[in-house]
């Protein structure tokens, strides 16, 4: 990897990282799920009208909005709300690397090497100790880390899709992919959140919105989605999966 790309990469980092404490935030006057679907209508519109939907085959558009958006984002906007810590849930979350590695050895027939396989021993011991000492000082309950490990495996499935993508002959702009890819979880979001808050709290939540979640949901579409996520992809697309 290039220094400029490890400089690109670790721009994501933060962002990435004030991620969690941005959602935190947002969380304190709107249901998970909304917050979310939210989110990804302000990455698709209007900026879809202004960008051409990828030339992809739609299974692979459908693949990667299913798991790096919807999936992933509904596993952890709800771990949250349950209690998960902010800064617990940006560590348990990186897992996704993890299960990037052992998923890109399997579809793209990556060799993993020995620091590898020592670097995902690590990582899975380190999670057991989280949870062990966060359950005995009941600090967090194992729903959320059970939450969170569910949106780093579906973070990974996302980063599969994105390299498969990247691999495809009609390789589509980053930014097409994020922006088109974002009108898929928008309606999955909406409809969970009217069958498990109710229309009530919904409306009660736009009514009453405030600064604070109107600021976390930009920062949360442009910066976290738009910009992260088009590095991301963008580094995936030229590196393999455990790089």
């Amino acid at each position: 990897m290039t220094r400029k790309d490890g400089l690109l990469a670790l721009l994501v980092v933060v962002v990435w990282g004030l991620n969690f404490v941005v959602i935190k935030m947002g969380l304190h006057n709107m249901p998970p799920l909304m917050l979310a679907g939210l989110r990804f209508l302000l990455v698709a519109f209007p900026a879809l009208l202004f960008v051409a939907r990828p030339k992809i085959p739609l299974k692979l558009l459908l693949g990667y909005g299913l798991t790096i958006s919807f999936g992933q984002f509904a596993f952890l906007f709800c771990a949250i709300k349950f209690g998960m810590p902010a800064g617990l849930a940006s560590l348990v979350l990186q897992v996704q690397a993890f299960f990037t590695i052992i998923l890109g050895a399997f579809v793209f027939g990556e060799r993993l090497q020995g620091k590898q396989l020592a670097g995902i021993s690590l990582a899975v011991f380190g999670v057991l100790v989280l949870i062990e000492g966060s359950l005995n000082g009941q600090h967090v309950a194992l729903l959320g880390f059970m939450l969170t490990l569910a949106a780093g495996l579906s973070w990974a499935c996302g980063n599969i899709f994105n390299k498969l993508i990247m691999q495809h002959e009609t390789r589509p702009p980053v930014l097409s992919l994020v922006v088109w890819s974002a009108l898929i979880p928008i309606v999955p979001f909406m409809a969970a959140s009217f069958i498990l808050d109710g229309p009530q709290a919904m409306l009660k939540s736009l009514v009453e919105i405030d600064l604070t979640t109107i600021l976390s949901l930009i920062y949360l579409a442009l910066v976290a989605s738009i910009i992260g996520y088009g590095i991301w992809g963008s580094l995936l697309g030229r590196y393999e999966t455990w790089r």
